[in-house]
């Protein structure tokens, strides 16, 4: 496959029509990945020796359309949940409209996950067969009214024989602070083994307490490290963590995905759903609803910067698979 092709799509202006959205092919070692740089900087496929290691990819025109999470997409301005429809920052009251097309929510009605990853334009900085880097300048009047901060944000991909390295910087270009609260939500499965079989490894960590919303009451609890089954578990959890670089792993048949939490992301999120073949292992920057509390929120100054990496790491452990 070459580094670069187009795949049509539906225009997001004009119903009816086809527009062409570029994808972008790296390839390391045992390791294939694909992105849609300019629609979502979103990574859509990483197969390690031929097989798909990414989840809930297979159908890319319903995910456009719905903005739901699938393969890696970046959650921003926002990962995870928000309490209500408004937040306080700097002084300065932002009020959100949960109708608007450009805010997620989930099925309690909650605002979650910021804007849909297909509405944001990046544009392409560099583009090799290993590297990735794109800008987003945060400059639209629909971005700005859910998100009023002059900056852009620049990320980086870089894929090597280990896995998959994903930098993110926030730049605060103009007069404003700007408050950090992005995450990612890679969604990942092991080929050929049913979910009940995954082992599942998990560092020592805080549970983020959260109410019958999955928000947030401003608890945690200190849980020991998890090296089992992931059998029948259901999680739908934020976590703190305690450790310095830690990581959280999927094992079997032959492999082992990991995701490394390598700089900026000292909390995260596990989704897994007993029934669905896949598990979300999602860095986070800061914990869920940071917008409205404060707690535990980075900030940029103007002028500066703030970057985070976390790495999708896979892995044969079995020297005979194919």
């Amino acid at each position: 496959m070459k580094p670069q092709e187009t795949l049509p799509t539906m225009a997001d202006d004009a119903p009816g029509q086809v527009a062409a959205v570029r994808t972008h092919t790296m390839a390391a070692g045992d390791l294939v990945c694909v992105f849609r740089p300019e629609q979502g900087m979103i990574c859509t496929s990483l197969k390690h020796r031929g097989e798909e290691i990414l989840r809930l990819v297979d159908d890319m025109e319903e995910a456009v359309a719905s903005g739901r999470s699938v393969g890696v997409p970046f959650l921003y301005p926002w990962s995870n949940r928000l309490r209500g429809t408004h937040y306080e920052f700097n002084g300065r009251v932002v009020e959100l409209d949960p109708d608007s097309p450009w805010l997620l929510k989930d099925w309690n009605g909650i605002l979650c996950h910021g804007v849909p990853w297909p509405r944001l334009e990046w544009s392409v900085l560099e583009a090799t067969d290993r590297l990735l880097r794109a800008r987003l300048p945060w400059s639209r009047p629909e971005l700005l009214q859910v998100f009023p901060f002059e900056h852009e944000v620049v990320m980086s991909a870089l894929l090597d024989g280990l896995g998959l390295t994903i930098e993110t910087v926030i730049v605060a270009t103009g007069r404003d602070r700007v408050p950090v609260s992005f995450g990612f939500h890679p969604n990942v499965g092991l080929p050929g083994l049913q979910r009940s079989q995954w082992r599942l490894s998990l560092p020592p960590m805080q549970g983020i307490v959260l109410d019958a919303l999955l928000l947030p009451v401003g608890e945690r609890t200190d849980l020991p490290a998890y090296d089992d089954r992931l059998a029948g578990l259901a999680f739908d959890h934020g976590f703190a963590f305690v450790t310095d670089k830690p990581s959280m792993s999927i094992t079997g048949n032959g492999r082992c995905v990991s995701l490394d939490f390598l700089t900026g992301y000292p909390f995260a999120q596990i989704y897994a759903q007993p029934g669905m073949d896949h598990i979300a292992l999602e860095p986070m920057t800061a914990p869920a609803d940071a917008l409205v509390t404060g707690e535990h929120l980075p900030v940029v100054e103007p002028g500066e910067r703030f970057s985070a990496t976390f790495r999708l790491r896979v892995e044969a452990t079995d020297p005979s698979l194919h």
